[in-house]
């Protein structure tokens, strides 16, 4: 048999491996699938380094929110070593001036020590209305005290500085997944529609009754979308 191919999956702002929990399952069949660290850099570029440090020579990318922004990166980078793409809730624009303000003040409610205060914030943003309170945002609760307070800030600082990937948009030649929540907030079908609009050949999928940590919320759809990808030729 041969081997199967390599899969980066690249978590969001304060995200780690249960972002994947449902997908490292699922994808195992089809791939061989890890989940990349973006915690210990403050800048896009440097973290795309870090993941193509310990990144094999070849292989899938996907990544969620500021994974997609990191995969972006990783793309502009290394190319070659890239054999397909999936950006999920994510978008291809820099942050807005309004944007980096909240971004900067919920940096400055961690650092004056109410890190615990930034999750609750961020929760109505992060998932549909009907997880409120449930186990899905429990699990993005638990992510966050996982990766922690200066990891956030450094994660914040990294996004704010990121650059414009839309003119990036037309040089992904591999094949590509632009997957939505429907009514995700943070990034919403848009912003997805856009990037497909862009990416050649690419597969748009918004996902109804979803909203921005897919991965999470809607696992069984977005798992047909990426096995789909995988397979695609």
């Amino acid at each position: 048999m041969p081997a199967k191919e390599a899969l980066i999956l690249v978590p969001g702002l304060l995200c780690d491996d249960a972002l994947w929990q449902y997908q490292l399952t699922a994808l195992r069949e089809f791939a061989d699938p890890v989940v990349a660290d973006v915690t210990g850099a403050s800048s896009i570029a440097e973290l795309a380094r870090r993941v193509l440090d310990s990144a094999p020579p070849r292989f899938a990318l996907a990544g969620l929110s500021m994974g997609g922004y990191v995969s972006f990166e990783i793309w502009r980078q290394a190319p070659e070593r890239v054999t397909r793409l999936a950006l999920l809730d994510t978008s291809a624009r820099a942050d807005t001036d309004e944007t980096r303000a909240r971004r900067q003040d919920l940096i400055e409610l961690a650092q004056r020590g109410r890190f615990k205060g930034v999750t609750p914030r961020l929760l109505p943003l992060l998932v549909h209305p009907r997880h409120l309170g449930g186990p899905i945002a429990a699990v993005a609760t638990e992510m966050a005290e996982r990766v922690g307070q200066a990891a956030f800030v450094r994660q914040e600082m990294a996004i704010m500085g990121r650059i414009d990937s839309r003119p990036t948009l037309p040089t992904i030649s591999v094949p590509s997944l632009v997957l939505c929540g429907e009514d995700d907030q943070l990034t919403p079908p848009d912003l997805a529609r856009e990037m497909a609009a862009g990416i050649p050949a690419a597969e748009l999928e918004i996902v109804s009754d979803c909203g921005h940590l897919s991965t999470l919320e809607r696992p069984e759809a977005v798992n047909r979308a990426l096995i789909g990808w995988l397979a695609a030729g």
